[in-house]
């Protein structure tokens, strides 16, 4: 049985489930791998490691098995690096749920529905969980509020999908005291049904509306491996045993389709905006002896239209897709830039 840790071993995954851990690294929209999207690691470890380079399995595990590590378990250093270079501040539990709780009363028409908030005496926050079974107002029903989508935005670790330890902290959380979206969806599961099947039909419908986007490979890697881990979790929770390798690996993939890698303001993949380079034009220089003229042709290079027009749908980059799961597979992929208003 796994051991829940604040720090998931892609050793571990790669020893377990390798196909899942190739998953969790797929980006759906180039049919590659993520990329690292960041040149942290570039100084440690070297060029492969630098911004435009896919992420490999072989970097991530075996004696580079300490590259991807939550925040919490980062250095000061690192942290205050992180800061620096992408403006990187994760939120407290506490307060992910304070702002989950206020998504599930506009939902549910009342207050604490999961849980209650609690400011103890020496000023922390923390929450007591609902002992009883969550109830349904008239006209919803429990398959209605797994089926709802949810959507975290630079989602970073993903705290707000799931929350098996604080982002700030490393506290471990236990299953029953969970809070993030996700969890909440799998807590509703587990009260509602009680075979096996059934638990996992509905746990991979839960997963197919949970949607998260991420600019950083190794936050997006995190994050991945958070909710897949999360499934795991509450899956023991249940049934006292380990979900079967190949539930776990199609929960990886539907994370790896439904948490992305893009950049939040672009909505292309991060560093795919690029100067688009037209016909030759001519230029005229002047010989400095003899005064003559020299023309040369040279390529004239324009700036990607939404860059130059700071224009969202004008971009050259590439432009990410998601998954719709309601449609066929063919005609489920659509680009998340065109779910926006023009």
């Amino acid at each position: 049985m796994i051991e829940i840790a604040t720090d998931i071993l892609e050793d571990e995954i790669l020893r377990r489930w390798p196909v899942a851990l190739e998953k969790l690294l797929i980006d759906h929209t180039t049919h590659k791998n993520i990329i690292w999207a960041t040149d942290m690691y570039v100084e440690k470890y070297g060029e492969s490691y630098s911004f435009d380079k896919e992420i490999k399995i072989e970097q991530i595990t075996g004696k580079y098995g300490e590259v991807i590590k939550p925040r919490s378990v980062k250095s000061k250093e690192e942290q205050d690096f992180r800061v620096k270079d992408k403006a990187e501040v994760f939120t407290p539990s506490w307060i992910c749920n304070a702002q989950n709780n206020l998504i599930d009363e506009a939902w549910f028409g009342r207050k604490n529905v999961f849980n209650t908030e609690i400011i103890t005496e020496d000023g922390n926050h923390t929450w007591e969980p609902t002992a009883e079974p969550i109830s349904f107002p008239e006209g919803k029903t429990w398959k209605n509020y797994v089926r709802d989508t949810r959507l975290e935005i630079t989602c970073g670790e993903a705290p707000y999908l799931v929350s098996r330890y604080d982002t700030t902290t490393g506290e471990i959380i236990p299953v029953e005291q969970r809070i993030g979206l996700l969890d909440r969806k799998l807590r509703v599961v587990s009260e509602n049904t009680d075979k096996s099947g059934e638990w996992l039909k509905w746990a991979q419908i839960a997963y197919q509306n949970t949607y998260g986007y991420e600019w950083q490979g190794d936050n997006l890697l995190l994050a991945r491996e958070n909710l897949l881990y999360t499934f795991i979790d509450f899956y023991v929770a249940k049934f006292g045993k380990e979900p079967i390798a190949r539930s776990i690996i199609q929960i990886a993939y539907i994370v790896s389709s439904n948490i992305w890698q893009m950049d939040g303001l672009k909505f292309v993949i991060p560093g795919t905006c690029h100067d688009e380079v037209s016909k030759n034009q001519s230029t005229i220089s002047y010989d400095l002896l003899s005064g003559e003229p020299i023309v040369s042709q040279v390529p004239a290079a324009k700036p990607c239209p939404g860059c130059a027009e700071d224009n969202p749908h004008k971009h050259n980059g590439i432009y990410c897709l998601i998954r719709d799961w309601c449609k066929p597979h063919d005609e489920g992929k659509i680009r998340y830039i065109d779910l926006l208003p023009k």
